[in-house]
C-alpha cells in the first residue's frame, strides 16, 4: 500500500508527521498511539505546573501536538491561527 503524491505517483513511504513553530520544524512520533499519549501527559502535566520542573507552557504544547490526531482541537487551534493571522494583518 502507498501514498498518492501530487503529481499522480504512487510514494510508498510514510508521510512524515511535522510540527512547525514559527521557523522550526520538529518531527513527531508516526504513531498515533504514541503522538495521543505524548499529547496527553503534557497536557496532565501542565495541569500540575505548579510544582517544580513541570510548567504551565506544557499544556499549549500538548493540545498542539493533539491536533493532529482530534478534530475538535483542530478545530480550535485553526481558529486561534486566523484570529492571531488578522490581528497581525491589521498592525
Amino acid at each position: 500500500m502507498g501514498f498518492l503524491r501530487s503529481d499522480g505517483q504512487i510514494d510508498s513511504e510514510v508521510p512524515m508527521r511535522t510540527l512547525k513553530i514559527g521557523p522550526r520544524t520538529f518531527r513527531l512520533p508516526q504513531s498515533r498511539l504514541i503522538r495521543m499519549g505524548l499529547g496527553g501527559l503534557l497536557v496532565i502535566g501542565g495541569i500540575l505546573g505548579f510544582l517544580p520542573v513541570l510548567g504551565f507552557w506544557m499544556i499549549p504544547l500538548g493540545l498542539l501536538i493533539l491536533s493532529h490526531d482530534l478534530p475538535i482541537v483542530r478545530r480550535w487551534r485553526r481558529k486561534l491561527v486566523v484570529r492571531f493571522g488578522h490581528k497581525k494583518r491589521k498592525r
